[in-house]
């Protein structure tokens, strides 16, 4: 692994004992000791992640809502500061290069967060795409470390290291809202945003202060009993919540209208790279959610029967912690994804039944 990229958090990982995984470029956490004890603490308490291989590209100018609204298929210019959107970011054909979510931090100030294995080649289109527009873009991602608490005691963590005058902006800070703020003296920008279906908070910094806040956020945790989380839960939270894996769920063969992402520029006005390959277009397939009251867990790849019809193919299985019976998301042709429709899945050569399920899997209590 000595061609990865580590975190600024890496010793620490080290030093807690956990067991690292290749994702993109980067060499990060898979767990630190049973990753369904960390799966569990982000239901009932919380979790910390280190997302810090996630990509940063600050956008800023005169032109930049007008430049993402032409790069991305949202419309970025009408957004609020302190809003953030998710979004996709396509090629000419429609096919998703990436999706992501941008935070409007001023009147000509965003910031982009890509996924971490996807980082450059959104940079590399953005850039393209800058050409004739008054902007400047600024690739921040290996400079950046991202911190997130995620689960129902994430806003108390997060409350024990802010300054009193901040609290108030903690406590009304709205789901996919983001501000300025201190942070166990550091600045920094924290988002209620994440990847879990939990509540929780995102806090971005630059590397050198990763450390420092990384143990002040792991002491407060501690009297939640909270613990570190790594990769194999924040895939199985992500799972419960129905949320879209890029490489999965997502790749350049499909487009945002087989992802359910039509809805985002059906009414926008302004031209955007894709526009004429998304307008009008009848989806291939849906994403549709799979469940099953049987033990064994259908995997990424299995094809997907109605009768002796194929219609589809598993893209994210796997047992629910939470739910305790198997789950998954899958490409299924759109006239057989309805819910209520009971399929069968090859799982090693024997078909097992399953039925078309309502999304998210898993939803919090308010």
């Amino acid at each position: 692994m000595s061609d990865l990229r580590n975190s600024p958090l890496h010793d620490i990982h080290a030093e807690l004992g956990a067991s690292f995984t290749p994702f993109g470029e980067w060499n990060m956490p898979l767990k630190y000791g049973n990753e369904l004890d960390e799966h569990k603490a982000v239901r009932s308490t919380a979790g910390v992640f280190d997302l810090s291989h996630m990509g940063e590209v600050r956008v800023t100018g005169p032109d930049a809502g007008a430049f993402l609204d032409y790069s991305l298929i949202s419309t970025l210019s009408t957004a609020k500061i302190g809003q953030a959107k998710y979004s996709m970011i396509t090629a000419a054909d429609g096919g998703i290069i990436d999706d992501l979510i941008t935070y409007r931090l001023g009147d000509n100030e965003f910031l982009v967060v890509p996924n971490a294995s996807n980082t450059p080649p959104v940079w590399d289109a953005l850039s393209e795409r800058a050409q004739n527009f008054d902007v400047e873009l600024t690739n921040e991602s290996l400079d950046t470390a991202m911190i997130a608490v995620q689960g129902p005691k994430a806003e108390e963590i997060v409350l024990r290291l802010v300054a009193d005058g901040d609290a108030a902006t903690v406590r009304e800070l709205g789901y996919y809202r983001c501000a300025q703020l201190t942070a166990g003296g550091h600045d920094v920008m924290l988002a209620r945003t994440g990847y879990t279906g939990e509540d929780g908070f995102e806090l971005v910094l630059p590397n050198e202060e990763a450390v420092d806040l990384w143990n002040q956020v792991m002491a407060v945790a501690g009297d939640f009993n909270a613990i570190p989380a790594g990769l194999a839960a924040r895939d199985s939270l992500r799972l419960e919540a129905a949320m879209p894996l890029y490489g999965q769920e997502l790749s350049l063969d499909i487009t945002p209208v087989e992802a359910g992402m039509g809805r985002a520029f059906a009414k926008k006005e302004a031209d955007f790279v894709g526009r004429d390959a998304l307008t009008g277009r009848e989806p291939s397939v849906e994403i549709a959610a799979l469940t099953s009251e049987q033990r064994r867990a259908a995997r990424p790849g299995a094809e997907i029967f109605l009768g002796d019809e194929k219609i589809g193919v598993v893209t994210s299985g796997q047992p629910s912690p939470t739910l305790g019976h198997p789950i998954a998301l899958a490409h299924i042709t759109p006239e057989h994804a309805a819910e209520g429709t009971e399929v069968e899945i090859d799982v090693r050569g024997k078909r097992l039944p399953f039925t078309v399920s309502p999304r998210p899997f898993y939803k919090r209590e308010k």
